[in-house]
């Protein structure tokens, strides 16, 4: 692309591919976050990442700039993902038949101090929240 600005002549490269998103990163644990990154590293697929800023208004995420390698890498992840979870699947159903899942029950066996100021603590708001309504003295 050629630009002309007075006596001034200019040549513009321009790209015609644009980043292309490639994972969020938005509520993704930071091990599987550094998992995918190390995937791509490993398969020298140049990434770039994005933070969500300093309000977490933007999108965290990993984007490639390369529309040759964008399939290679989508196929990949793809890949990754479907081994994680069938990982992840199987790490839990080992701490449940163990009986190490957290639940309901070991929460009020571990600290039931906690739990029971809590749930008077829950109780006392609705209580003041809701008596104006229904005219509770």
């Amino acid at each position: 692309m050629q630009i002309v600005v007075g006596n001034f002549s200019s040549t513009l490269s321009v790209t015609p591919y644009m980043a292309k998103l490639l994972f969020r990163l938005k509520n993704v644990p930071e091990d599987e976050a550094a998992e995918v990154r190390a995937l791509l590293v490993e398969h020298d697929i140049p990434f770039y990442e994005t933070d969500p800023g300093n309000w977490g208004i933007s999108m965290p995420a990993l984007w490639i700039n390369e529309e040759s390698r964008w399939q290679e890498a989508k196929a990949l992840i793809e890949a990754y993902q479907t081994e994680r979870s069938k990982r992840v699947r199987d790490e839990y159903q080992d701490l449940k038949s163990k009986g190490q899942v957290p639940g309901f029950g070991n929460a009020l066996r571990r600290n039931p101090v906690q739990f029971i100021s809590y749930s008077l603590l829950i109780v006392a708001i609705l209580y003041i929240s809701i008596s104006t309504f229904f005219g509770f003295s």
